[in-house]
């Protein structure tokens, strides 16, 4: 079997109401569906976004920058592909736009050899798991007041959630009593993550750890600048709740400097950003190398097939942003997330769907 074609989709999925946190509104999505087409005629799909609309089409050309290094492949390849792909975006540069590319099609082409091969990802990597803790992360955002926050947590509490993720101001007078009516809304027993999104300075930062340590936090994601990683070393030495980072790092590499500064003590690769499904799994090893825990950023559809395989896999972050756009739903069963077992994602895009919100 060879791969023929690559061909990409663009798709916006609008928002029935905008998402806010401390850096950005969000009114819809901006995807593109990757598609590899062989001589067998099966198909091998991946799906990768932009908050952004205006930056769809640059990842729409680094896809394509990439076809020569796809095309005429054996979809088993998958190694090779990552190392020729590596080597073509040399003078590109190896984080940001060249990565997402990397990754669109380097899971594009894991989806293909496992339909191929009539098994799952998580299968052929390697299952450790058949189920996974999921986080509800999917709402408790800066856009919401105090009411409606201790709502939605008591309804995510109701669905079974045993954790869950709220956003934070930066700002101790807003998210201090935040914090506290959403712990007052789902009790001691259950989880409560923190998301700064990188506004705060070390001191900042650690201030506002420390006013939220009675509530049981967690962990403290991502509270100054990603790439800070000294700065975020110091607010995890600092804290005793644990530090969470990692969706912005891309590749092996960047979280090996993670682990080497001490910037975080549980790790969050997002499928886009660190290179795919070959680099995942690779970044997983290395994760457990350290014993340290891995927790999905964004894509649970995906992210469900690398968590069943690494072995310190922790938790899913769930939400609903691409669920109209799949056939399936996540199974979820008293706050786990079930792995699924069938060919390739496991969970395939609906091309009806694919066809309606098409650009």
């Amino acid at each position: 079997m060879k791969i023929t074609d690559l061909r990409t989709t663009p798709v916006s999925l609008p928002l029935a109401e905008p998402l806010g946190n401390a850096t950005a509104t969000i009114h819809n999505f901006s995807c593109l569906v990757v598609d590899l087409l062989t001589d067998d005629g099966l198909c091998g799909e991946n799906l990768i976004f932009t908050i952004r609309p205006e930056q769809l089409k640059l990842l729409d050309a680094m896809v394509h920058v990439l076809r020569d290094a796809v095309v005429g492949r054996d979809p088993d390849d998958t190694g090779a592909f990552w190392q020729d792909a590596w080597r073509r975006i040399n003078f590109i540069g190896f984080t940001g736009v060249s990565i997402m590319g990397i990754s669109a099609v380097d899971g594009a082409m894991w989806d293909l050899k496992g339909r191929r091969a009539g098994t799952s990802i998580s299968a052929m990597l390697g299952r450790c798991r058949e189920r996974i803790p999921a986080y509800a992360s999917g709402g408790l955002w800066l856009t919401q007041d105090i009411a409606s926050l201790a709502r939605q947590a008591e309804g995510f509490a109701g669905q079974g959630f045993k954790a869950m993720k709220l956003r934070l101001a930066g700002k101790a007078d807003i998210d201090v009593p935040r914090v506290q009516a959403v712990r007052a809304a789902i009790g001691n027993e259950i989880a409560l993550m923190v998301d700064a999104n990188q506004v705060l300075g070390v001191d900042e930062a650690i201030r506002l750890g420390e006013a939220l340590a009675p509530y049981d936090i967690a962990w403290f994601e991502e509270p100054v600048p990603a790439h800070a990683l000294e700065d975020s070393a110091r607010v995890a030495k600092a804290l005793k709740m644990p530090v969470a980072s990692g969706e912005n790092e891309y590749t092996r590499y960047g979280f090996r400097r993670m682990i080497e500064t001490g910037a975080a003590s549980i790790l969050m690769p997002d499928l886009q950003r660190v290179g795919g499904v070959t680099e995942f799994a690779r970044v997983g090893a290395l994760a457990a190398s350290f014993d340290l825990p891995v927790s999905s950023h964004l894509f649970p559809e995906m992210s469900l097939q690398l968590l069943g395989h690494v072995p310190t896999a922790h938790s899913l972050e769930y939400l609903e942003w691409f669920t109209p756009l799949y056939e399936e739903r996540i199974e979820l069963r008293q706050g786990k997330a079930a792995i699924p077992d069938r060919p390739g994602w496991g969970m395939a895009l609906d091309r009806q769907a694919i066809r309606k919100y098409a650009l």
